[in-house]
């Protein structure tokens, strides 16, 4: 049995997911396994893979459905006791897994650990912002604001998605952020600060730039979490202020926007929300 499955989905990217590929094979670390989900991709991903079949996993779906039920195949798919996923727009440097599995052998209690990344926007090298400052440890409340953990950067002991649940493919962006807050609810996400990934964006396919309005899809990640019953009552706390924060903002906007009813619900849903609960 290998110690890391990663697992990369991947939809019409064919030379991109041949780099991603690539960069886990020239992994420091070789106890690994590597699955290819390939998103019912229309251009030549398959063929641009033939040449990997000895050293990979290819599981093509007959049906596109979105990046989360692709990741999910692959989690159920895999053997591993750790998890890794790699867009296959990203690919990683040679030490990533190297770094990340000499960490949590130092440290056992790890259940999961990113790393550090460089930002290529259009491509050109960028600096985040000071809000996309990874934290390390309990970042939960920080997660609430906006995603911090990076799939292509992360690392995840299996048991976590037996507690916590898979991605949800109800949820066409932000599913994500979606994840890690049901994990940083729980447990710490500890950060290595070596930048061992290379994170490429701006580009076209990506769901942050496919969809409007992503806050209506962390709203419902915010609502997910509090309705779980996993939170403490200083973290259902925090939920609920920036639930507010988030649904104030969004159902102003869609006011503005001529979108009077949809204004109205998301400006009354913190309210209603915390009615229930009491209920």
């Amino acid at each position: 049995m290998p110690r890391v499955s990663v697992i990369i989905p991947t939809f019409n990217r064919s030379k991109k997911v041949v780099r991603a590929v690539t960069s886990v094979l020239n992994q420091s670390f070789k106890d690994l396994e590597i699955i290819v989900v390939d998103d019912n991709s229309t251009d030549d991903t398959n063929h641009a893979l033939a040449k990997y079949r000895s050293s990979i996993t290819y599981l093509r779906k007959p049906v596109n459905q979105g990046v989360s039920a692709a990741r999910n195949i692959g989690i159920e798919s895999s053997a591993a006791p750790w998890i890794a996923f790699l867009d296959s727009d990203d690919y990683w440097l040679g030490d990533k897994l190297h770094a990340q599995m000499e960490f949590v052998d130092r440290n056992s209690e790890t259940v999961a650990c990113q790393t550090e990344e460089i930002w290529i926007r259009r491509g050109r090298r960028v600096s985040p912002k000071r809000k996309h400052k990874k934290p390390s440890g309990d970042i939960f409340r920080q997660s609430l604001k906006l995603c911090l953990v990076s799939p292509s950067s992360v690392i995840l002991r299996r048991c976590l998605f037996e507690q916590v649940g898979l991605f949800d493919e109800s949820l066409p962006a932000a599913e994500d952020y979606d994840l890690w807050l049901r994990i940083s609810c729980r447990y710490p996400i500890y950060l290595i600060a070596k930048e061992l990934v290379v994170k490429e964006g701006g580009h076209e396919d990506q769901l942050s730039q496919r969809f409007t309005g992503m806050d209506r899809f962390r709203i419902r990640a915010i609502v997910k979490v509090i309705q779980s019953g996993m939170l403490s009552p200083d973290q259902t706390t925090a939920a609920m202020e920036e639930l507010s924060i988030k649904c104030r903002i969004y159902g102003k906007g869609c006011i503005k926007r001529g979108r009077k009813e949809e204004g109205s619900f998301y400006l009354s849903l913190p309210e209603r929300l915390a009615i229930s609960s009491i209920q």
